[in-house]
């Protein structure tokens, strides 16, 4: 073999590992890529609030800007307190006169529980005198009918007397009797006449009696009537007290709420972020639901990265991350797989009259989707990262 075959045969060789080199490195490129799935189709992301107030008024501290660092604790911005302070003074000034009257309405039943006693004891009374009324108005109603019947016979004895003198005066003159006879039934005429007129007597006082024991019955019955009105107002008292204490719930529960709103007028950062979006300026009127300007919290971010999905089976939660960011690639940062997207919108997902509406296409390419996967960024740098910024992830 000549000294040109063998630098032929030499060539060839060389040529030969080359090309083995080539496959080697593009089968070890393919598994790195296959087995640490890479792409820069990835946002940053991070938690956000939009700042809205609680309540209404005028802005008169306003104390960030737009794109400015906060810290937790800063005062952000400062409404209007003196119409909510008014509303707290007037909220305690409630509660202190429901106090007030709750204590005069102890006063007044430590009062009205001696009446109470005074009333039960007049109730007690005037049922004694009651009874006792009613016991003298029958005794009376029975002296008067007794007087009825006492007059009843003095006047028959008066009518009987008054006959027989009638009928044996004429015939003195005639001297068909005597004038002893006559006298004697003169006599029995007058103690006729004067029985009559004690039966009528007796009969007056009976029935004056009768009377004056119907006006103590009446009287008694009154005093009962009364006494059950005092004790009627007496609990009727303590009604009211009980009435007054329901409200003590009602009057603390403003006045937590005053406090509340109080509180509400002076807005602090929950936590260090950014603060963008701003569209308010001091002086503004800040209304109740109405975001004035978004704070970005700076202590989490993570990326939303969106892989194929033929790549989803290399990738499980926990798995390590590198992240560079597009304004800074050759910075490193540290991130783990938070989560891996369970679903997207599908493009043929529409419908029509009820059914799925397919399209009568026929694509010779398949495009494989892409679903979002989650990744904790473990050491970000607040100062270099921006929401919605463009990452590169590489999956290890």
């Amino acid at each position: 073999m000549n000294a040109q075959d063998k630098k032929y045969n030499s060539g060839r060789l060389i040529g030969v590992a080359i090309v083995v080199l080539a496959i080697v490195a593009l089968a070890i490129a393919v598994l790195q890529v296959d087995h640490h799935p890479r792409t820069d189709d990835a946002t940053i992301r991070a938690n956000t609030i939009a700042f809205a107030p609680e309540v209404e008024g005028r802005l008169v501290e306003l104390n960030v800007k737009d794109n400015q660092l906060v810290h937790k604790g800063d005062v952000l911005f400062v409404i209007d307190p003196r119409p909510y302070q008014y509303a707290l003074e007037q909220a305690k000034a409630d509660q202190a006169m429901l106090e007030g009257q709750i204590n005069d309405e102890r006063r007044r039943i430590a009062t009205e529980k001696s009446a109470v006693g005074a009333a039960q004891a007049g109730i007690l009374s005037s049922k004694s005198g009651i009874s006792s009324s009613e016991a003298n108005y029958e005794a009376s109603e029975a002296a008067v009918e007794h007087a009825k019947a006492a007059q009843t016979s003095a006047n028959a004895q008066l009518q009987f007397a008054q006959n027989d003198y009638n009928r044996i005066a004429p015939l003195l003159a005639k001297h068909y009797v005597t004038t002893q006879q006559v006298d004697q039934a003169q006599t029995v005429l007058r103690v006729a006449q004067e029985a009559s007129r004690q039966a009528a007597s007796q009969l007056l006082q009976a029935q004056a009696q009768q009377s004056m024991a119907l006006s103590a019955k009446q009287s008694a019955e009154a005093g009962l009537q009364a006494s059950h009105a005092k004790l009627g107002e007496a609990i009727h008292t303590v009604d009211t007290l009980e009435t007054l204490m329901a409200q003590r719930p009602n009057r603390a529960a403003k006045i937590e709420q005053a406090q509340l709103n109080l509180n509400w007028t002076e807005v602090r950062a929950p936590f260090d972020g950014y603060v963008v979006n701003m569209n308010i300026s001091q002086g503004e009127y800040a209304h109740p639901g109405t975001a004035m300007f978004t704070l970005v919290d700076t202590s989490t971010w993570w990326v939303l990265s969106n892989y194929r999905e033929s790549k989803l089976k290399y990738i499980q939660p926990g798995m390590h991350v590198e992240v560079y960011l597009m304004e800074h690639p050759t910075r490193r940062f540290d991130g783990v797989v938070d989560s891996v997207g369970r679903g997207i919108f599908p493009e043929d997902g529409g419908t029509a009259a009820g059914l799925p509406n397919i399209d009568r296409t026929l694509n010779w390419v398949h495009l494989s989707a892409r679903f979002p996967v989650r990744i904790r960024v473990l050491n970000p740098d607040p100062a270099l990262f921006r929401v919605g910024g463009t990452a590169i992830t590489i999956v290890r």
